[in-house]
């Protein structure tokens, strides 16, 4: 029985440790967030060269901290980073040419009421189930997989 409580306590403590070294919140209504260890700025400036380095197009970005500067109103640093690839967003609009509606991606990096900047984008697989995405859950995959590398870069 000591063995049995050892190694539960054991794997319990592993799981602890796995959750509170994961920098980001959970899914909220398909939005992934990351926390960041930079500012605002730097963060985009990140994830943008690694999107470069990876062959992504870069199509806008966007400051809506100084957006708001220009029409006399306070926000709080935010910037919005528009980016895709034909290779990866093609396969998905061909299961469902909704899916336009959500590409390119869209990245994020805002600094909230408490000092903490967040990398924030959609999760691929809400909007496979907005899309009714069927029998693309490869390309899916494969995009989550490349966001979430391409997060933990530009945040760390």
């Amino acid at each position: 029985m000591k063995n049995k409580s050892f190694k539960f306590h054991s794997a319990l403590l592993i799981l602890l440790s796995l959750l509170s070294a994961q920098s980001f919140a959970s899914d909220t209504n398909g939005i992934i967030k990351v926390k960041s260890t930079h500012g605002v700025t730097e963060t985009i400036n990140k994830l943008e060269t690694v999107l470069n380095k990876k062959g992504m197009t870069i199509f806008k970005r966007v400051n809506h901290t100084a957006g708001a500067k220009k029409v006399g109103l306070a926000l709080r640093p935010t910037e919005l980073l528009i980016f895709g690839n034909p290779k990866v967003g093609t396969p998905l609009m061909l299961c469902s040419q909704t899916a336009a509606l959500d590409l390119p991606q869209k990245a994020l990096a805002y600094e909230d009421e408490n000092g903490q900047v967040w990398l924030a984008y959609n999760d691929p697989t809400y909007m496979a189930k907005r899309h009714n995405l069927k029998d693309c859950d490869a390309a899916v995959q494969k995009v989550t997989n490349a966001l979430a590398k391409f997060t933990k870069i530009a945040t760390e």
